[in-house]
């Protein structure tokens, strides 16, 4: 069935994690090189955000200032949860990725990061009308959402917003079935209302790239020659109804590489997709806490710790041993989300008495302070 956009070929240009020179400043000579090969393959889709600091500047620089407009198309996103206390302050947002992009027009604009307590700040602001306006102006071409959050608040969503034309979700091999992002709930919800999608984090922020020991044999037995990232993005690909696949390339190599096996990508053969099913086994095969993020804990916890935001950093460190990026996700899941950490944890088991997966959390939290928050404290 015929969708929004299905001619956009099938990797985007993600411009979250653009090369970056010494005092963490944008590389625009570098970046302008990986535009180029990019734009020179025959793909057109550049993802920025009002919220990645120096982006839309660099990609005016690199990208609207050399090729014509309508060769191109550019999305960027309002994130009013962002220090936003007025309507005004939100939608002022709109005007300064105008300047910063000097695009013109956007032809994909995403209120972004829904779900949770973030959702609020666009219902409480009129956004959802905001963003037909500008559409309706002429300065949006397509109004979506990215979102971060369950298969039943994006039903929600989409059942109050049916106006709005596409999603942006997370969706990779490793977080298909897993139950704290439900990456395939998200999707089929998507697509029972009619949606299109880009997908994002295709690569897991780069754990996909260098994904455990074990998967990764799997990879190369099967095609010695392929990175390991090109996996997870031809996974993304594959599914139906997508629009593109953002990648965040962060230097040339990297962009040489997604173009070297998705400029002629006709989609997934059925011996790949069966190694792909391979590498998703042996994932579950690692000795995971099994949280899936219910959080009857949380509502009974005296403490108000964050255990299952801490389970899931956790278990990124159990499988990418990736200490950073497990950090990264205790602080967003936990600290963000107004939590307190494992170390403040009493030990008086109420959690465990409303466990469903039965989870030693008294135990597991003491692990998590040991080897993941231990030099933190």
């Amino acid at each position: 069935m015929a969708y929004l956009r299905e001619n956009i070929k099938k990797l985007g240009f993600g411009l979250m994690r653009l090369p970056k020179l010494e005092g963490d400043v944008i590389d625009i000579e570098q970046t302008k090189k990986m535009v180029d090969l990019f734009m020179d393959a025959g793909f057109t889709y550049f993802d920025t955000a009002w919220a990645y600091a120096g982006s839309e500047d660099a990609i005016r620089q690199a990208l609207v200032e050399r090729y014509p407009r309508e060769k191109f198309q550019l999305a960027t996103k309002n994130a009013a949860w962002i220090n936003c206390k007025t309507r005004e302050e939100a939608t002022a947002q709109f005007d300064i990725s105008l300047k910063q992009t000097g695009a013109g027009y956007f032809d994909f604009y995403l209120l972004h990061n829904l779900g949770e307590a973030r959702t609020r700040y666009f219902d409480d602001f009129g956004l959802w009308d905001w963003v037909q306006e500008k559409k309706a102006q002429g300065l949006i071409k397509h109004a979506g959402f990215s979102f971060h959050s369950t298969p039943e608040e994006l039903d929600a969503i989409l059942n109050a917003h049916p106006e709005m034309e596409f999603v942006q979700l997370q969706i990779n091999y490793a977080d298909w079935e897993n139950p704290a992002i439900q990456a395939r709930g998200c999707y089929e919800v998507a697509r029972k209302h009619g949606k299109p999608i880009v997908i994002m984090e295709p690569v897991k922020g780069g754990m996909l790239a260098t994904p455990p020991k074990s998967v990764e044999e799997i990879l190369k037995a099967a095609e010695p020659e392929s990175s390991a990232a090109s996996w997870a993005i031809r996974f993304a690909a594959n599914l139906e109804g997508v629009i593109t696949v953002l990648s965040g390339m962060s230097n040339v190599e990297q962009m040489q590489d997604n173009l070297s096996y998705m400029k002629d990508f006709n989609g997934l053969t059925e011996k790949e997709q069966e190694t792909l099913k391979k590498a998703q086994e042996e994932l579950k095969k690692i000795p995971l806490i099994p949280c899936t993020t219910c959080n009857y804990c949380a509502k009974v916890c005296p403490m108000e710790i964050g255990v299952s935001g801490s389970f899931t950093a956790m278990n990124y460190l159990t499988l990418y041993g990736s200490k950073d990026q497990a950090l990264h996700q205790e602080e967003w899941l936990v600290g963000k989300h107004g939590r307190k950490s494992a170390n403040e944890c009493v030990k008086c088991g109420k959690c465990e008495e409303v466990c469903p997966q039965h989870i030693k959390i008294r135990d597991e939290l003491e692990k998590i302070t040991a080897e993941l928050l231990g030099k933190l404290l």
